[in-house]
């Protein structure tokens, strides 16, 4: 994956607050529909689902390179999904989010030299509840 040319990437603060407002709004209708309790990769197909039907790219499973002193290491990481070349979502089916999860998200932010990100995990009552966004501040 490349890095954008410019700290802000190529979509707006605004644009990109509205593309995370409809890709939560997508997984609030999975989660509704589906309830708490079921695999990451049937919420992931489900997910992927909703935001094709919205006219939304995205890319499920994008690997994600290490990239180190220019030594590029393809160690078989991946991004659960990238939606619009732009925003790095991970998902989770889990009873609660430890801090790793946080942290690995972070760093794929990094390595992708994307700036937002969406920690979701469907493993709750309230979706709400479960989600979580972060901002890489390259």
């Amino acid at each position: 994956m490349n890095k954008p040319d410019s700290p802000q990437g190529s979509q707006s603060a605004a644009s990109l607050n509205a593309l995370s407002k409809q890709m939560l709004d997508a997984g609030h209708r999975v989660h509704s529909a589906l309830g708490p309790g079921l695999l990451e990769s049937a919420y992931e197909v489900c997910l992927a689902h909703e935001l094709n039907k919205r006219n939304i790219a995205l890319t499920r499973q994008a690997t994600l390179p290490v990239i180190y002193g220019g030594l590029r290491i393809d160690a078989g990481y991946r991004i659960d999904m990238l939606i619009e070349n732009q925003i790095i979502v991970e998902l989770k089916a889990v009873e609660r989010l430890p801090p790793v999860h946080e942290a690995r998200l972070l760093s794929c932010l990094r390595l992708a030299g994307k700036r937002p990100g969406l920690l979701i995990n469907f493993n709750v009552e309230r979706l709400r509840d479960g989600i979580k966004r972060m901002v890489n501040h390259l």
